[in-house]
């Protein structure tokens, strides 16, 4: 048994979706960080960092319970554990890693800076909004000139896909039209047609 503390933010849905799409039993708990639940002991005994999601596996191969923070460590525990979305080994291994990383280094953060800063911000900041877009922009453009040479991310759908899916699917945040990304686009539109990422978006049923 798994437990997820999660929100429906696109960091949390990278976990459910993977858990949905691995098809094993989870509990989802919902650490509601408008409310700032992520700062309660019980929940920094968990995650000292007190950001969702984070997981607690009680079904470990050494018979001792795990808690397990910080989304692309989960990802990469997960698919290790179930051996399903993440090569044993080789190249595609590794590159299957270098795009999950690029997802934490830059869509991830980015993308966040952009939301905050044309949703959230008290009053308009001009540089940061320019900024931000311009680089959000840029990496719309990686993502669409590699998602043209190959149908996911890497050759097979993986980890990588399900941590950048939950980021694209808030471009409407962050001002980007996907047809001006037709790769970006057909790969976002087969995703979400997948049953395990939309229950995997739904979760946890509050957001």
């Amino acid at each position: 048994m798994i437990d997820l503390y999660t929100w429906g933010t696109p960091n949390g849905r990278k976990v459910s979706i993977l858990l949905e799409e691995l098809g094993v039993e989870y509990t989802a708990h919902s650490i509601n960080i408008g409310k700032s639940e992520q700062f309660t002991n019980e929940f920094v005994s968990i995650n000292p960092n007190s950001k969702i999601p984070a997981i607690v596996d009680h079904d470990t191969s050494d018979g001792k319970t795990l808690s397990l923070f910080e989304s692309g460590a989960i990802l990469i525990y997960l698919a290790e554990k179930y051996e399903k979305f993440l090569p044993a080994s080789g190249a595609e291994r590794h590159k299957t890693i270098q795009w999950l990383m690029f997802q934490m280094g830059g869509p991830g953060p980015i993308f966040g800076q952009v939301h905050h800063f044309l949703r959230a911000a008290p009053e308009p900041v001009p540089y940061a909004i320019e900024r931000y877009g311009k680089e959000t922009q840029r990496l719309y453009a990686v993502l669409d000139k590699q998602l043209s040479i190959s149908q996911f991310l890497t050759n097979k759908y993986s980890i990588a896909d399900m941590a950048t899916y939950p980021w694209v699917a808030r471009h409407e945040w962050h001002k980007i039209d996907l047809n001006n990304y037709p790769n970006v686009k057909r790969w976002f539109d087969e995703l979400g047609q997948r049953e395990a990422v939309q229950k995997g978006m739904a979760v946890p049923f509050l957001n």
